[in-house]
């Protein structure tokens, strides 16, 4: 496996993490944003985007192609369609939140974050019905899909911004303590390699 990641967490924090707790290795090389700026691997990229991802011959670009395709080859993408159909839905709903995230962070953030944290809960409730609905600590059937590695990775993001947001979401909050209890996720959030990455690339978070 050969990602190619800017030097931020940024959206390949949840593939990390996956990749982590699914015992992968993986050669990966990070790019700063001063070569990324030069444009030449940007060009040769299909959406002129990173993180790109390589596995065998296949090359994919897109954090979230990526994520489903680890949740294929990892039986991380539930048990039958149905719950494919639910987990596919989640990773969307999630994709709102990052996307909200991501505004506020790159374009609003010194009038912004305030209001953003302010209206959080309406956001992260939806999220707590949901794992509260389904009894199992996770957002669809009985083990991790890469929705909830996705949701875990945001869930990391937003205690940075607001270290409180979650103590009104009983299921979240206990859904952050499970997955970090991991061992091979702690051993990841542990290392040296996901410390040293900001969060975001402007320094904000």
């Amino acid at each position: 496996l050969g990602p190619y990641f800017l030097s931020t967490t940024g959206r390949c924090g949840a593939i990390r993490i996956m990749m982590a707790d699914q015992g992968q290795e993986w050669k990966e090389i990070l790019i700063d944003f001063a070569d990324w700026m030069k444009g030449d691997l940007k060009a040769s990229c299909v959406f002129g985007q990173l993180p790109k991802f390589e596995d065998g011959g296949l090359v994919l670009y897109q954090s979230n192609a990526i994520l489903r395709h680890l949740g294929r080859n990892h039986d991380a993408y539930g048990k039958d369609g149905k719950e494919a159909a639910h987990i596919d839905m989640m990773c969307d709903g999630i994709e709102d939140l990052r996307l909200k995230y991501g505004k506020m962070i790159y374009q609003e953030y010194d009038t912004g974050k305030d209001p953003y944290i302010k209206d959080l809960p309406n956001h992260l409730d939806k999220f707590e019905a949901v794992m509260a609905k389904n009894k199992t600590g996770f957002l669809v059937g009985d083990k991790p899909s890469f929705a909830d590695y996705n949701l875990f990775d945001v869930l990391l993001n937003h205690l940075v911004l607001c270290s409180s947001c979650l103590d009104t979401f009983p299921s979240l909050k206990s859904f952050v303590e499970k997955m970090s209890a991991r061992p091979k996720i702690k051993a990841f959030l542990d290392s040296d390699a996901y410390k040293k990455l900001p969060i975001n690339g402007n320094g904000k978070q």
